[in-house]
């Protein structure tokens, strides 16, 4: 059984650890390392400056977690004065732990439905990985927005038209994943 609720204080060291866990993942697979982010985006939990949300499962605990924005969060160099004006949830630093039941589809399939249930058009994301990129495509249903140069870097830019996902509440109970 899975939920999704706010990230208290006392959800930093958890968040931390889950990070660290999923450096070693990746690095593991030639895919970066990110565990000197661990402690910061532990820190953020319970902090009113960062909206972060923690998915939760009954018996594992914090198995993920991702915070959410606004139109603000938005970057004037990736979007366009159109795009930042439509009501948007925009997802970042989204981790999981490593699984295989596909929980960052589990978190992605969230916050459309939050989404949904705040009246917004669009959640959108980006990742400077290519291969991340290609997976939110192709098994998340992410669609592409634009790729974009950050001081010499690509930057790959998601987006998904808001909607209710029904098919939540029975992935939240473990069925389906």
């Amino acid at each position: 059984m899975y939920r999704m609720r706010r990230a208290t204080v006392a959800d930093a060291a958890p968040i931390a650890d889950m990070v660290r866990t999923r450096s070693a993942w990746l690095s593991a697979r030639g895919l970066g390392d990110c565990a000197d982010m661990a402690e910061e985006y532990g820190s953020q939990a319970g902090n009113p400056d960062f909206p972060v949300w923690v998915l939760e499962h009954a018996a594992d605990g914090v198995v993920g977690c991702t915070s959410t924005y606004g139109n603000e969060a938005l970057p004037p160099w990736a979007f366009s004065e159109e795009e930042r004006i439509e009501p948007t949830l925009f997802l970042a630093t989204t981790f999981t732990a490593p699984n295989p039941h596909r929980l960052g589809r589990l978190i992605a399939w969230w916050a459309l439905d939050h989404a949904a249930g705040q009246g917004l058009a669009w959640v959108r994301r980006g990742t400077g990985q290519e291969q991340l990129s290609r997976y939110y495509q192709q098994a998340q249903g992410w669609d592409l927005l634009r790729v974009a140069d950050r001081r010499g870097a690509k930057v790959y830019f998601h987006q998904r038209e808001v909607r209710p996902m029904p098919e939540l509440a029975a992935l939240m109970a473990g069925r389906g994943l």
